[in-house]
């Protein structure tokens, strides 16, 4: 059994609104084990004998049947979410938010890398990581920031999602079998700023 966290693009904001209790049953329903929601933003923890592939395609179709919109899902093994919180190369600063960005696939955070502007090192930095970008901008900027505007186009939609990095923390913090199966805590509303939910 391996043990994944799906990360889920653009619900509870734009008008795609999920319960988290659902989206719990929906994963499990797919015979998956372990389901733990944390947060409101789309972050599952799950246990499942699939294959990579198998559980993303999977987790799309059902979301999309169940609920109605196009659903996009990145899939991140447990070992690399941790070493990715580990490996966060920016200090904390006051006055700043730190995010980190997943690609599904390697190609869309070459593409977005490629494709961002050159940055005011003032208000914000970006530093590729493995299958990630690590991301850091001022809350004053904000959403209205060079790299923040670039990823989200359309293009970089299906394949990427942006996460506070106090959210991949919260989701490290679930221990293995810390609730029934299926169960979701109290849905906590983030204040990270610039959509954490990416």
């Amino acid at each position: 059994m391996t043990r994944y966290i799906a990360l889920l693009r653009g619900i509870n904001v734009g008008g795609i609104n999920i319960r988290m209790a659902e989206l719990a049953e929906t994963v499990r329903s797919l015979g998956h084990t372990g389901v733990t929601t944390v947060l409101a933003s789309g972050n599952v923890v799950f246990e499942t004998s699939e294959t990579d592939a198998a559980v993303k395609s999977g987790l799309e179709r059902a979301l999309s049947d169940r609920f109605g919109y196009e659903a996009w899902v990145v899939l991140v093994a447990w070992p690399r979410l941790t070493g990715t919180v580990a490996e966060y190369p920016f200090e904390d600063r006051d006055g700043w938010h730190s995010y980190v960005l997943f690609g599904s696939e390697p190609t869309s955070i070459d593409g977005l890398l490629a494709a961002a502007p050159e940055l005011d090192p003032n208000d914000e930095r970006v530093q590729r990581g493995t299958d990630v970008v690590y991301w850091q901008v001022r809350r004053a900027v904000g959403i209205k920031s060079p790299f923040s505007v670039l990823s989200g186009k359309a293009r970089f939609k299906s394949t990427t999602t942006t996460r506070n990095l106090r959210t991949l923390r919260k989701i490290l913090a679930v221990p293995v079998g810390a609730l029934p199966d299926g169960a979701a805590p109290e849905p906590v509303v983030s204040k990270a700023g610039p959509n954490p939910a990416g």
